[in-house]
């Protein structure tokens, strides 16, 4: 992965539509996108890499959904088969599809390659599943800031939810404070909300 971010970073002003090539590809083959999603923040700043990531997952979230949908329902049938969460937001999504996929997308008690191709065998419909693709900025700014503050592709790959403290200045500090409140904040009222959607359509 460090190669493939040295690579982007050579091709200029090229880099941006290979790395968000590469991030799509790696959404739909289960590759986690922890340190591309950093590596965005480093190569191309907090705003643009924000941008080029949420872009790129939303189309690599999309992609997975429709494969899971029409080409590997049986498949993914059987692997989320037995699994009491995606049990239960299976049921939920019958009745508040958009809500259940953005709380999840809030929450990162969810694995969000699997859950790509698992909304694709419920009945969620394309459209509000890729609206609800909003849920994941918090999350995708974040991390986006966090690698913002490496100061070199290296540090990201030896330790990569740690910055390089030779450029962690004051109000950068400050600002990735601010941004891991509200994220933390947004994920517990998601996750609270989930919970009690998840009860009542149980009820139901």
């Amino acid at each position: 992965m460090e190669n493939i971010l040295e690579w982007v970073e050579s091709l200029g002003a090229m880099g941006a539509i290979a790395f968000m090539a590469i991030y799509i590809l790696a959404t739909i083959a289960f590759v986690p996108g922890l340190l591309l999603t950093l590596g965005a923040g480093l190569l191309f700043g907090v705003f643009w890499g924000s941008v080029y990531v949420f872009v790129a997952s939303t189309a690599g979230a999309i992609l997975a959904f429709w494969i899971g949908r029409y080409l590997l329902r049986n498949w993914v049938s059987k692997k989320i088969a037995g699994n009491a969460k995606f049990q239960a937001i299976d049921t939920a999504v019958g009745q508040s599809g958009f809500k259940i996929v953005l709380l999840t997308r809030l929450s990162p008690a969810f694995p969000f390659n699997l859950l790509n191709y698992a909304y694709g065998v419920t009945g969620v419909s394309l459209r509000d599943y890729s609206l609800a693709s909003i849920g994941m900025i918090p999350a995708t700014i974040l991390y986006v800031y966090i690698g913002s503050l490496a100061g070199s592709i290296a540090a990201l790959g030896n330790n990569p939810k740690v910055a390089n403290p030779q450029i962690q200045l004051a109000a950068q500090v400050l600002g990735l404070i601010a941004t891991i409140v509200v994220t933390v904040y947004v994920t517990r009222l998601a996750q609270k909300a989930l919970a009690e959607t998840i009860a009542k359509s149980g009820k139901n």
